[in-house]
């Protein structure tokens, strides 16, 4: 099951949302654009439950055929109308729904949480391989992980939405990680964002080094499983 924040809008929050920033310097936007905004953004929400039915449904078949589920659980985030206005700053692109959904791409984003190593790509051939699912791109930090040491695999997928005046392909980014690797990029994000001490060195250090310690661990439990 997906646990999803909160985060549908409506065009009288939007416009209040947006008065706010305007009022602070951080944005400015006409009314016209609130309301694209807002209308953008059911698409993308919808995009996002249109994939997270499709790893469910998915996950539900995988038990059927093999007694075995490879999805722990699922996160959904919609990006906040205030952080897609900061990401647009830092870009310094033109703040119109155009420019948003031309060069933003994680506004609608579902992060898939594995039991084990294998179910990473698993899941990712399962979706990947419908018909209707297009790969916008793809990275691949299992295999090869990021300097500090975080894995995971992160896709962008394009999936249709329905609507009553046709047909959009949206995208949606999806991060696929296994347990273990969640709670270790919990602990990097806390640590690299909320903590401003002289400890944070120390501890980054300490993580890269458990980093690869976690992925043999879970190597050797994935191993013990498929023995079973």
């Amino acid at each position: 099951m997906i646990n999803k924040r909160q985060t549908s809008v409506n065009i009288e929050k939007l416009k209040a949302e947006l008065t706010t920033l305007n009022a602070r310097g951080l944005a400015q936007v006409e009314v016209d654009e609130i309301i694209q905004f807002a209308k953008m953004y059911q698409v993308y929400e919808a995009a996002q439950n249109e994939v997270a039915t499709k790893l469910e449904n998915l996950d539900a078949e995988f038990q059927l055929n093999y007694n075995h589920n490879p999805i722990h659980h699922m996160d959904g985030r919609m990006k906040s109308p205030e952080s897609l206005v900061g990401k647009m700053q830092k870009k310094g692109l033109e703040r119109t729904v155009k420019t948003l959904t031309d060069n933003v791409f994680d506004i609608a984003g579902l992060r898939v949480i594995t039991n084990y190593i294998d179910d990473i790509y698993t899941i990712e051939r399962l979706l990947t391989h419908q018909s209707d699912v297009t790969v916008l791109k793809r990275k691949d930090y299992v295999e090869t992980p990021k300097a500090s040491g975080y894995r995971s695999l992160h896709l962008v997928v394009t999936v249709p939405v329905f609507l009553s005046t046709g047909v959009v392909d949206t995208p949606v980014e999806i991060q696929i990680r296994t347990v273990g690797m969640d709670m270790w990029a919990s602990l990097e994000h806390k640590l690299r964002y909320k903590t401003d001490d002289d400890r944070a060195e120390e501890h980054a250090q300490q993580l890269e080094r458990y980093a690869g310690e976690l992925f043999d661990i879970e190597r050797n439990l994935q191993a013990i499983h498929q023995d079973l």
